[in-house]
């Protein structure tokens, strides 16, 4: 039997204000295996599939898992009451960025993310979709590419 190269992603607790859910949220590494594992034989039963985003979500996390500085943790954060930020870049005990990955190139950002901004008040706030053009929302969230995340903005976040 062989494994399946997985990582878990620890749910933000440091400085917390309200109450969280802090159990952590397991990723499959390789999509292809997750992929094989949904029974999904190529990339048009991939858009039609239910777990098209999750499956986005995930590629996204190990790409910036791969090429985050050494001193720069991943985190998510969720609180009891809903707020929800799919990843969370962490120095020591400083939040970063907070991020949320959407798979729409013409993303709606929810109140659930505004909330999770205003918990940890980050220095940036991103949210990463799959080609779209970089822009900065009236409220400061940056909107971007994951190619273009990955190159520009990422190395200068620590």
């Amino acid at each position: 039997m062989k494994l399946v190269p997985k990582f878990l992603v620890p749910g933000r607790q440091a400085g917390a204000k309200k109450r969280l859910v802090k159990s952590p949220k397991v990723y499959i590494r390789d999509t292809g295996i997750v992929h094989r594992l949904l029974n999904i034989p190529n990339y048009d039963a991939l858009l039609g599939n239910p777990g098209v985003g999750g499956s986005w979500e995930g590629y996204v996390i190990e790409q910036i898992y791969q090429r985050r500085p050494p001193d720069v943790d991943l985190f998510f954060y969720r609180t009891q009451a809903g707020a929800e930020c799919d990843l969370v870049l962490v120095k020591g005990i400083t939040p970063l960025a907070c991020i949320e990955i959407k798979l729409s190139n013409a993303p709606v950002i929810s109140k659930r993310f505004f909330s999770c901004v205003e918990d940890l008040e980050p220095r940036y706030k991103y949210v990463i979709t799959p080609q779209s053009d970089a822009f900065t929302t009236g409220q400061g969230v940056v909107v971007t590419s994951l190619y273009q995340f990955l190159k520009e903005l990422l190395p200068g976040l620590s």
